[in-house]
């Protein structure tokens, strides 16, 4: 494809130490206003999308509005009072992780901006209810290539989200190559992981390959460029610590358990089990854990108390700025000084440090998520999402809203007809699904 062209007919210039090919967009098309670099635009975009702002909809950990134990009566269990510490939601998640991803890169030479949009775009495809939509959409989709949060975060910035058409269709935002490159964790299709072919990881449909090349066009095998990176590490730093605060306000995790034995064992079995290489040695992560706890800014208690907040609100502080400085030290130290973008360097962040990470995800994973009411709700949320997709494809098209109702009438066959279906119900946020549920299947 061509590269982008400004408002005077002539190739905008790349910003510095990115080359032309890096602010190529699938379709060209002028700049609106001279003097916005190629990545300011496609950040601005993704802040003004449809997209971004469903994400506020869409639950990260703790469900919004829920208050922690010591906060209801013990008769009936009542609320005292209102407050809650306001939880994060995906867009808040996305904001957060944002800001950590767009320091960190500027520090080792990234352009903040880029990186910045590239964090922004992470979890636009996530579905409602989270992974558990995840899921559900994944078996209903399986016989037209699965469903995968980071395949649909590609397929939305590409095709869904209306800002561009061609005469061929909708281009979605039309952002540039590098940002869409810098978006993508997963640089391969389904069952083509390079190291696990059983690993449920992918970044791209089928239907979606052919802007995919493109992206990918000058990229080396399935290498993750270098912005995508930074900002799958932000993602794990800025969720892993704030899940563990989210956690720590709801009354859910007790600073206290984790210096008990049996509290400390099973944290971690549950990173062993999903946050850390096969094998790790948990005398490991004890050690990682151990580290933790022996920091002076450490919550070794919470009580909900205006100290209690600030000393929380410090401690998760200095864990980003902990995590983030050993990345960039660890980095600096293998590339030197300099710009460090695109495919020019990798990023380090070292051992002991991804699993003081993976201890915070575990905490998290065993006081918040595996909670038993969480389960439950979970099971419900498996059922809405498998009876709205039976429900949509019977109503299909006149169901569907009208954008995806268009792009149902046009779809080539039977497959591409699912995958539209599968398009509107991860558009949704967690209360338009349960609404769109109760008025189609009449479960109040």
């Amino acid at each position: 494809m061509e590269g982008t062209t400004g408002t005077a007919g002539t190739r905008t210039a790349p910003p510095a130490a990115y080359d032309p090919t890096s602010v190529e967009r699938w379709a060209p098309e002028p700049d609106k206003r001279p003097g916005r670099t190629a990545f300011q635009r496609d950040r601005a975009r993704i802040l003004h999308s449809a997209a971004l702002r469903r994400l506020a909809g869409k639950t990260q950990v703790v469900t919004p509005g829920t208050l922690p134990p010591s906060q209801l009566r013990s008769s009936g269990g009542t609320p005292v009072h209102a407050w809650d510490a306001s939880p994060r939601t995906r867009l808040t998640h996305s904001l957060e992780c944002a800001q950590v991803g767009r320091e960190l890169g500027a520090a080792l030479g990234c352009d903040p901006d880029l990186v910045e949009a590239a964090c922004l775009s992470h979890d636009l495809g996530h579905p409602p209810f989270g992974h558990n939509g995840e899921q559900a959409l994944n078996e209903f989709a399986d016989d037209c290539g699965g469903f995968e949060g980071n395949a649909q975060s590609l397929r939305l910035l590409t095709r869904i989200e209306p800002k561009r058409f061609t005469p061929e269709g909708s281009v979605g935002l039309n952002l540039t190559r590098a940002a869409l490159d810098a978006a993508t964790k997963y640089p391969w299709p389904r069952g083509a992981h390079p190291t696990d072919p059983k690993s449920p990881k992918f970044g791209v449909y089928e239907d979606d390959r052919p802007v995919f090349d493109w992206v990918r066009a000058h990229a080396p095998g399935t290498r993750t460029c270098f912005e995508a990176q930074v900002m799958d590490w932000s993602d794990d730093v800025a969720y892993s610590v704030h899940d563990v605060e989210d956690g720590l306000h709801a009354g859910h995790v007790d600073p206290g358990s984790l210096h008990a034995g049996p509290e400390r064992r099973a944290v971690f079995a549950v990173a062993v089990g999903r946050y850390v290489p096969a094998g790790t040695d948990p005398a490991e992560l004890a050690a990682a854990l151990d580290r933790l706890l022996a920091q002076e800014w450490w919550p070794h208690g919470y009580d909900g108390t205006a100290v209690a907040q600030a000393r929380l609100k410090d401690a998760t502080s200095q864990l980003i700025g902990r995590f983030c400085l050993a990345a960039e030290g660890a980095t600096r130290a293998a590339y030197g000084g300099g710009r460090l973008t695109r495919y020019g360097a990798e990023l380090v962040v070292p051992r002991e440090t991804r699993m003081e990470c993976a201890v915070l995800k575990a905490v998290a994973d065993l006081y918040v998520m595996q909670r038993a009411e969480q389960e439950r709700l979970r099971a419900d949320q498996r059922v809405v999402v498998a009876e709205l997709a039976e429900a949509l494809t019977a109503r299909a098209p006149e169901g569907l809203d009208p954008q995806f109702r268009d792009l149902f009438e046009r779809a080539p066959g039977d497959h591409a007809r699912k995958r539209v279906i599968v398009d509107q119900i991860a558009s949704l946020t967690d209360a338009s699904a349960r609404s769109l549920h109760a008025r189609l299947t009449g479960h109040i």
